[in-house]
């Protein structure tokens, strides 16, 4: 695939800003949630659901359609919000996060929001998930890629690393992994926590072919998903270098914004900022 227009990559930064915009309102009017994490992971699904895959939104089971596992089931407000502006269901659901009965709850439900593949928010999961989804295609003999987002913290379960064996152990080649490498976790550094790096050294250990890129550069982005789709006979991490709570400054790079919603102020100095950054990018079109 060729570089993006200019025009193009502004729409996308654009996406990304609203994106960005919905989240916090969402977490606002919800009380409850997890902006950091939310935010680290917006260009990626940007990318992704506006460029990259295959799917349709008046038809969320269509056999064919590329699958995305959203395994930091944390960082629904993000999917969601994408997911309503690709038209699977109406923006105005996601003034309903985490209401009693909504379609939107705090971590994603396959069976109450269309677009969602898997139920989760148990860390460790989504990858054994993922693999299932990539041999039942290999099996159908479907040309489906399936796409699975890990936070970095995540990847201190173990269940991920049996995961990344059996996933090259079949040289599951139609997956391809995302981490949301922004350095914290609930409980701090991920580095203090439990230490990952090499990150890239270690999945390269484990059988998969492993890019690293800038997280928040959607041309990027972009450019890995075409390289990790067009290598066979192993399955591929990309490793996106992120920043958590990007984009709203008090935020970035701050764990204590890890599952605290910004209160009234802070709401309010967010979409402040985020406004400003829309303008710039508005004018640049």
């Amino acid at each position: 695939m060729k570089d993006l227009s200019e025009k193009k990559l502004r729409q996308l930064e654009l996406m990304a800003v609203k994106i960005r915009k919905h989240i916090i309102e969402m977490l606002y009017k919800a009380k409850s949630g997890h902006p950091g994490g939310s935010l680290s992971a917006v260009e990626a699904l940007v990318a992704l659901y506006f460029v990259h895959m295959r799917h349709n939104p008046k038809n969320p089971s269509d056999p064919d359609r590329d699958r995305f596992i959203l395994s930091k089931g944390h960082a629904a407000p993000a999917l969601y919000a994408v997911l309503a502006e690709c038209g699977y269901f109406p923006v105005e659901e996601l003034e309903k996060l985490r209401e009693i009965n909504s379609m939107l709850q705090g971590h994603p439900v396959c069976k109450c929001t269309p677009g969602v593949e898997a139920s989760t928010g148990s860390l460790g999961h989504g990858l054994s998930f993922a693999n299932g989804v990539a041999l039942a295609g290999r099996l159908d003999k479907k040309d489906y890629n399936v796409y699975v987002m890990l936070g970095d913290g995540e990847t201190d379960e173990g269940q991920v690393w049996e995961a990344a064996s059996v996933a090259s152990h079949y040289k599951l080649d139609n997956l391809v992994g995302m981490i949301d490498r922004n350095f914290l976790q609930i409980d701090g550094r991920t580095e203090d926590v439990l230490k990952l790096e090499s990150v890239r050294d270690r999945w390269t250990a484990f059988g998969w072919y492993t890019i690293e890129i800038d997280g928040h550069d959607i041309q990027e982005i972009l450019d890995a998903l075409n390289e990790a789709n067009s290598h066979k006979n192993q399955p591929t991490m990309i490793i996106l270098n992120t920043v958590k709570g990007k984009g709203v400054s008090f935020m970035e790079n701050n764990v204590d914004f890890h599952g605290v919603p910004p209160n009234e102020m802070e709401r309010n100095l967010a979409i402040e900022e985020l406004t400003l950054v829309e303008k710039k990018l508005e004018a640049m079109l």
